[in-house]
């Protein structure tokens, strides 16, 4: 049976391969074998990499199997394999996942690279974002929903159409985005300026923030916030951090939509239309939140080291500051809000988040933790006695 089934176990998981076809003449000394293999099993891959067909007969060994082992998935499926699986309603039951093809992005010029990964151009039709983590399939896969979710919405959202494995073995998302640069590009190249990236921004902003999906459907901002603050706590005092608390929690409820981290190299531009790839970091909530996702990109982290922005973006640190206070200024002015206000409040919820990341070490290196922690919990301890509350006071 080594021909039709093989296996490789490491403690109480099990990989099957199957090889190629299996039917009525071969299916009941296969099902036997596998089911040899399930003893004290609690998650099983069945890798049909090798398969070239299921009948009906070998499909009955697979629901036996999910039966007798529920944390199953079925991997690396040919398109005509996925199909029968398909349509015979094992996708509704079993996590299945196609094969992944796989392309080379050597040689691709690179458009622009953040915290997740590298985007490139892959040919005059497409670009490629690689993400940075080996296992990121399931990042992968939550974005390209919550990407879906935008679109449906009206957001104006590239979606991601295929998922790639790259020559080092790390996955990709496909776009297909013709002569598309990102407003990081656009403004590195002069192509743009800062003014009219940044009122590119705010009209992006305007869409996303006009939106509203359904309860639930994302998560909130607040509530994310929270929980940093949790993480940031061990940096505050307790009266500290019961004030911050209560700023979050008084917050009233809001339902539009926030991009979270809609800085330069997370926008495309094709034909004159501005669309998000980045899409991981969706949520809802007050509009306060988007101006401290734009502080944290644009000025935190070069107010711990000035060459950050330079690293980053390409960009000098006042460049940067001038493109935030431009973005923050003209939406304000649009939405007759006040700047002022929004900035100190903004700063707060940044402080926390900085807290969080020295916290749990996520984006922050050691060797800027302890000037982050003197820097951010005094801008917390300068803002409190200011600040009754933490909304933008703006309305959609």
């Amino acid at each position: 049976m080594e021909e039709i089934a093989s296996f490789s176990r490491n403690d109480n998981h099990l990989v099957i391969s199957l090889h190629g076809r299996i039917d009525s003449s071969n299916a009941q000394e296969t099902e036997q074998c596998v089911l040899k293999q399930l003893d004290s099993v609690t998650s099983a891959e069945v890798d049909c990499s090798d398969l070239e067909y299921i009948s009906s007969a070998g499909l009955r060994i697979l629901l036996k199997t999910k039966k007798l082992v529920p944390d199953m998935t079925i991997i690396n499926t040919s398109d005509q394999i996925y199909n029968i699986l398909e349509l015979t309603g094992f996708t509704e039951m079993i996590n299945v996942r196609k094969a992944f093809r796989k392309i080379s992005i050597e040689g691709c010029s690179v458009i622009g690279s953040g915290a997740n990964g590298t985007v490139y151009r892959y040919d005059d039709d497409t670009i490629v974002k690689v993400f940075k983590a080996p296992d990121a399939l399931p990042e992968i896969e939550r974005e390209r929903e919550l990407a879906r979710t935008a679109f449906v919405l009206g957001v104006p959202t590239a979606i991601s159409y295929d998922i790639v494995q790259v020559d080092d073995g790390r996955y990709g998302a496909v776009f297909e985005l013709l002569n598309a640069n990102s407003y990081h590009h656009l403004l590195l190249t002069g192509q743009k300026t800062i003014d009219e990236i940044a009122e590119m921004s705010v009209d992006l902003l305007k869409i996303v923030h006009s939106t509203t999906p359904k309860p639930g459907l994302l998560p909130s901002k607040a509530k994310i916030s929270l929980d940093q603050l949790e993480h940031a706590r061990q940096y505050l005092s307790e009266e500290e951090y019961q004030k911050i608390r209560s700023l979050y929690e008084a917050l009233p409820e809001n339902r539009h939509m926030l991009h979270g981290d809609l800085h330069i190299k997370n926008v495309m531009v094709q034909d004159g239309e501005s669309l998000l790839i980045d899409m991981d970091t969706l949520c809802t909530g007050d509009p306060v939140f988007e101006f401290s996702g734009l502080y944290i990109s644009y000025l935190a982290f070069s107010e711990l080291d000035p060459e950050d922005s330079m690293h980053f973006f390409g960009i000098p640190a006042e460049d940067l500051k001038s493109l935030f206070e431009k973005i923050l200024f003209r939406y304000c002015h649009e939405k007759n809000a006040d700047p002022e206000s929004i900035l100190k409040k903004q700063q707060l919820i940044s402080s926390v988040r900085m807290l969080f990341y020295c916290a749990t070490g996520k984006h922050m290196p050691e060797k800027h933790k302890e000037k982050a922690i003197t820097l951010f919990t005094g801008y917390i301890r300068n803002l409190l006695p200011e600040l009754t509350d933490l909304s933008s006071g703006i309305t959609y």
